[in-house]
């Protein structure tokens, strides 16, 4: 059975559970519960696994805080005997409108702690990324207060369909690869809501 390593990343500890720089544990968390799986604290991680056709994708919730996320990623490449080229990094962006999606199979850190620190550990930047909008509606000099701040009411109404969009892509990715997911999902964007 092929093996993917699907990493969402985060913050832990309870202060940082709904906020908009943990949308990466919060999409692994929905598809875990919409899949009656559960996740396990292991070593620089919380892990699951669930089996889409003929694939397995482990998800992962780095525990080392954002941005030290390498760490947790090398050791799981390694562990589950990973391609690189089938490991998906889910990551928050403030470049992008709430909710769009933005898949690349390299690239910067565009500024993004996390995706510097892996890039880092890894010695390259070729690897999968999907950069889930959180939009940039804060005032100049408020970055780290927003990004550490919950969703709106607005937005946390149009979470469960995005989510179910990024688990559709992941399963995309590991069935009929990135290129045909990215043109296929990039640019997807929320519905406008009710």
């Amino acid at each position: 059975m092929v093996k993917y390593l699907i990493v969402g990343l985060g913050n832990i500890g309870s202060e940082y559970t709904n906020t908009r720089h943990n949308i990466g544990f919060k999409i692994l968390d929905a598809i875990a519960e919409a899949s009656n799986i559960f996740f396990e604290h292991k070593r620089h991680g919380f892990i699951s696994e669930y089996k889409f056709k003929t694939r397995t994708f482990i998800l992962l919730k780095p525990t080392s805080y954002m941005n030290l996320s390498g760490k947790a990623v090398n050791y799981w490449l390694q562990k589950a005997k990973i391609d690189v080229n089938h490991m998906l990094i889910l990551v928050d962006d403030l470049a992008l409108p709430f909710g769009h999606l933005r898949m690349r199979t390299s690239g910067g850190d565009g500024g993004h702690n996390g995706l510097k620190h892996i890039s880092q550990v890894l010695g390259h930047q070729n690897y999968a990324r999907l950069r889930f909008g959180i939009s940039s509606a804060f005032h100049v000099g408020n970055q780290v207060d927003y990004v550490l701040s919950p969703f709106t009411a607005k937005e946390e109404q149009l979470l469960p369909e995005r989510v179910e969009t990024v688990k559709k892509l992941i399963e995309s990715f590991g069935t009929i690869g990135a290129e045909r997911t990215m043109n296929i999902f990039n640019n997807s964007k929320p519905p406008d809501p009710k």
